[in-house]
């Protein structure tokens, strides 16, 4: 499952919260105890949508199960007076908001890589929106991606252009206390882009060098570009700040794939990693039997045994 196609479907429940649920999930925080997780996972509306319609009502079951974080990518998106019931619910749930999409993404067309100055002052833009986004919901993360590359331009000049983008973009955010998270994506899902490793991210994060230009880690991506994932998670580890998860292949909840999540975990879990794993995959399986099969899924792979 691609971004987009997260986006596409989160973007088909935004009204619900509107209007209410179908149906009402009633919380069972009183009388059953939470889950403790050793690492702040962070799943994403729609994922359990089998349990619970409304998004506020799918936060509610989140906390119940467990789940300390959200992740969403379509919260630039929502309408303000959305985005500040959602940030009323997490905050009266314990529950942190993880990364949103800053800006929008060229997925054919150069956009950063290129220098054009009309797009850069256009991703300036976006970003200084989303900071009033992440004022709004508390979140300390959003989501940069360079965008396609462009084959007129050596890779060198391509990178000093990015470079000089992202300085511009940290110089916004870096007052606010909000770090953008460079996602390197695979090269199979989204072929063309500008960043697709973590040495090639970690480079850039050295060169903008502000504490608001981070990696995001994305497990799924880095299995399928690059694979050797503990030992570049080592090496790149001072400039990760968010990290997200996903099996290969098929792209659904740990156990399903060939990645032994369960060691990566310990290996996160033992570098005292305190900040979100976002959940941006797909379920194995549909409906209340496929929701309850990930929250297992996660329950065993996090016992680093």
């Amino acid at each position: 499952m691609k971004r987009r196609s997260f986006m596409q479907k989160s973007a088909l429940i935004t009204g619900a919260i509107a209007l209410g649920s179908a149906y009402s999930y009633a919380s069972s925080v009183n009388s059953v105890a939470k889950h403790s997780f050793n690492l702040k996972y962070a799943p994403h509306f729609g994922m359990f949508a089998s349990h619970a319609d409304s998004l506020e009502d799918q936060l509610r079951f989140m906390a119940d199960e467990g789940f300390a974080a959200l992740e969403d990518n379509n919260m630039r998106k929502r309408d303000v007076a959305t985005q500040e019931k959602l940030a009323k619910t997490m905050q009266r749930l314990g529950i942190d908001m993880g990364v949103f999409v800053a800006h929008e993404i060229s997925w054919k067309k150069p956009s950063l890589a290129s220098g054009d100055l009309a797009i850069r002052e256009k991703f300036l833009a976006e970003i200084k929106s989303s900071v009033e986004v992440a004022k709004r919901v508390n979140a300390k993360w959003m989501t940069v991606v360079p965008g396609h590359v462009d084959l007129r331009l050596s890779m060198g000049y391509q990178t000093a252009n990015v470079i000089e983008s992202l300085k511009q973009a940290a110089a916004i955010i870096e007052p606010h206390g909000i770090t953008m998270v460079l996602e390197p994506l695979n090269f199979r899902d989204h072929p063309g882009l500008f960043l697709t490793e973590s040495p090639q991210a970690f480079e850039i994060c050295k060169a903008v060098a502000s504490p608001s230009c981070k990696i995001l880690f994305d497990i799924y991506h880095q299995q399928i570009q690059e694979g050797n994932l503990i030992p570049n998670m080592e090496a790149s580890w001072d400039e990760i700040a968010y990290i997200q998860i996903g099996d290969n292949p098929g792209r659904k909840e740990p156990t399903t794939g060939e990645i032994n999540y369960k060691n990566v975990f310990k290996f996160i879990h033992e570098k005292k990693f305190a900040g979100i794993l976002g959940m941006e995959h797909g379920n194995s399986k549909p409906n209340k039997e496929g929701e309850r099969a990930v929250i297992d899924a996660y329950k065993q792979v996090d016992l680093f045994l």
